[in-house]
């Protein structure tokens, strides 16, 4: 999984496509579908007595869109990249920006003794 939650993305296909980041609010069915901050907005009508509305109306929810049509944001370059992986010395996997090779967050995995570089 590449994309995680939290993480700002760019959306690059569709009718919210744009170069502003955007937060992944939540990932869904083993990171093919997110729902990203702003993104993908529908209205949902329900009817009185709903206990998000009582009083009934619409609703505008934020719907999943496909992993592929978005790109991770980079803080250290302020561009769109895609996700690289790769183990620091100690073992440790963690992501990184495949255009400037900046760390993308904490690592992902804990220290892994075979992927350790020895001194």
């Amino acid at each position: 999984m590449r994309i995680h939650k939290g993480d700002s993305v760019v959306v690059i296909t569709g009718d919210d496509s744009g170069e502003v980041p955007r937060k992944v609010v939540e990932v869904l069915e083993k990171g093919t579908k997110l729902v990203v901050e702003g993104v993908n907005r529908v209205f949902k009508h329900v009817k009185r007595g709903h206990p998000k509305s009582p009083q009934g109306g619409r609703l505008q929810l934020e719907m999943p869109i496909d992993a592929s049509n978005v790109m991770l944001y980079c803080t250290a370059c302020n561009k769109p990249t895609r996700v690289g992986h790769r183990y620091k010395d100690d073992g440790r996997k963690e992501r990184f920006c495949r255009k400037c090779s900046a760390s993308i967050g904490e690592p992902i995995s804990p220290p892994k003794p075979r992927y350790a570089k020895s001194k």
